[in-house]
């Protein structure tokens, strides 16, 4: 059923001038991976991961992906039926009604806007690392740790990447082409040259590769299980950046899902092989260059790039600059296109629901989107740099949040059709409320654990942890701003424009 039929029989969806056909699968699935920034999110990840499961991290990985994998199965079901760039925020709001459609855009929006600002300060970070590699100055690096200069490179950063996404599709693909390209064939050259070294007899701490490596019951225990969970979870997430371009989409049924479940396969096939070279090389000891040295843990790429890859350890460099400036330009793309349906639906002011008649992107949305980030960034800097990494940390809880809303609103919305056949009952039924009831409980832990101020930089109000204050705390926002705006403009949330409904059954 397309957006034109849908609206035809009161739905309210409607199509919102977005440049369509300019998207086509492998488009997607580089913007998709582009958002998830392999290169950036492993140097982080690797290290804190393997403090937590050691030699398990291979299978940390795989049961991160399982949770993935059955919301992307329940995103693809939901777009076909209802290919809308609004996503959770539309398809929440269709299954449960507009208050909760509301909370599940804003959940996104929060997150990625968090994010935006993360990215561009990890590129900046980067930036001037790549310029005392190059000038062969060390104190370069260090002008990262000047505030003023900071900020300021940071906000170039944001602006650059608001820049090309105002341009639209076109320009947002070009340069995410150069940029993924230029990552994944670094990260490629890292796994191979480890494996070299293993074999050579040249790496660090040689560590035969084990089966036992990708069993998940082999974690020493269920919290550190959970936290290795916790944190793979959050390596996956980006990958729905592919059903905001439904709209844009060269088959707005079929490309977006598609794309978001190659993105995610690509992924773990992507983390699994740095990994398992990483292990390989390296082993999970806290000997110098060892997975497991506290040291390490902040950036395992810095530590690991130049034993790997010699005289090319710039590379690596490089690669996490342009992992983290592709995906700061992409992951424009989920909260631009959600503020637009929010403007186009009424949900917000209208404002938001403005569209570039030259570059036919969501020009308003853009712009406020990269304000918004801006503006967060800058105050939390001012404020507290363990406030910023306490935010940070809180996005998993805003991750489970809207993913596993949208994913049992696929349940829900299709609750008719759920046992009309096998196919039905898997991808419309068990595959997104598995998926959901995972990420929710997830959600709920991560919430009762955040409270213990240990969680995170160690600061505490009242004695709760700032990770709790500051996750539960955003989603509060949102709801105190989404009542305010249903007392100044209540047709959205009467169901005057986007009604609650349900898939007929078949």
């Amino acid at each position: 059923m397309s957006i034109d039929e849908t609206t035809q029989r009161g739905s309210g969806l409607s199509r919102k001038g977005l440049d369509a056909g300019t998207v086509g699968l492998l488009g997607a699935v580089v913007i998709g991976v582009s958002s998830v920034a392999p290169a950036y999110t492993l140097t982080a990840a690797l290290g804190p991961t393997v403090a937590e499961v050691g030699v398990n991290l291979p299978a940390i990985f795989l049961v991160g992906f399982v949770p993935m994998l059955l919301v992307a199965l329940g995103y693809r079901e939901l777009n076909n039926a209802m290919p809308d760039s609004g996503t959770s925020f539309t398809w929440a709001t269709r299954a449960f009604g507009p208050w909760v459609g509301w909370m599940g855009g804003w959940g996104l929006i929060a997150a990625t806007v968090i994010v935006l600002s993360n990215l561009a300060a990890v590129a900046v970070d980067f930036f001037y690392l790549m310029l005392s590699q190059l000038l062969n100055d060390p104190a370069i690096a260090d002008l990262t740790l000047n505030l003023p200069v900071n900020i300021a490179t940071t906000l170039v950063f944001i602006t650059l990447a608001c820049y090309v996404s105002y341009r639209g599709m076109e320009a947002t693909k070009t340069v995410q082409y150069v940029l993924v390209s230029f990552q994944l064939v670094v990260l490629a050259w890292f796994a191979i040259a480890a494996f070299i070294h293993v074999a050579n007899g040249t790496a660090f701490d040689a560590t035969s590769i084990s089966a036992e490596w990708f069993n998940p019951f082999a974690v020493g225990s269920f919290s550190a299980f959970a936290a290795g969970v916790s944190l793979s979870i959050f390596i996956y997430w980006g990958w729905d950046v592919t059903l905001t371009m439904s709209e844009e989409a060269v088959n707005p049924k079929k490309t977006p899902g598609r794309a978001g479940m190659l993105t995610v396969v690509v992924i773990v096939v992507i983390y699994l092989t740095v990994a398992l070279a990483t292990l390989a090389f390296s082993g999970v000891g806290d000997g110098e260059l060892g997975a497991g040295n506290p040291d390490n843990q902040e950036s395992i790429f810095a530590t690991l790039a130049g034993p790997v890859m010699g005289p090319f350890a710039i590379l690596m460099s490089m690669a996490v600059l342009s992992s983290s400036a592709a995906s700061l330009q992409s992951t424009f793309v989920s909260p631009a296109r959600t503020l637009l349906a929010m403007g186009h639906y009424k949900a917000l002011p209208k404002g938001y629901g403005r569209i570039s008649p030259q570059h036919k992107s969501p020009s308003y949305a853009t712009v406020a989107a990269a304000v918004a980030a801006a503006g967060f960034y800058v105050f939390m800097r001012l404020v507290s740099e363990n406030a910023l990494w306490d935010t940070i940390t809180a996005l998993g809880l805003m991750i489970c949040f809207y993913y596993g809303i949208t994913a049992l609103a696929c349940v829900w919305y299709f609750r008719a059709q759920a046992f009309s056949s096998a196919r039905n009952m898997f991808f419309r039924f068990l595959a997104p409320l598995l998926g959901g009831v995972i990420l929710l409980v997830m959600f709920v832990k991560t919430a009762v654990d955040s409270m213990d101020p240990e969680y995170g930089s160690g600061s505490e109000l009242f004695g709760v942890g700032m990770v709790f204050i500051l996750g539960i705390g955003v989603i509060l926002l949102g709801a105190v701003l989404m009542l305010v705006w249903s007392r100044i403009n209540p047709a959205f949330f009467r169901q005057e424009v986007l009604t609650q409904g349900s898939a007929p059954q078949e």
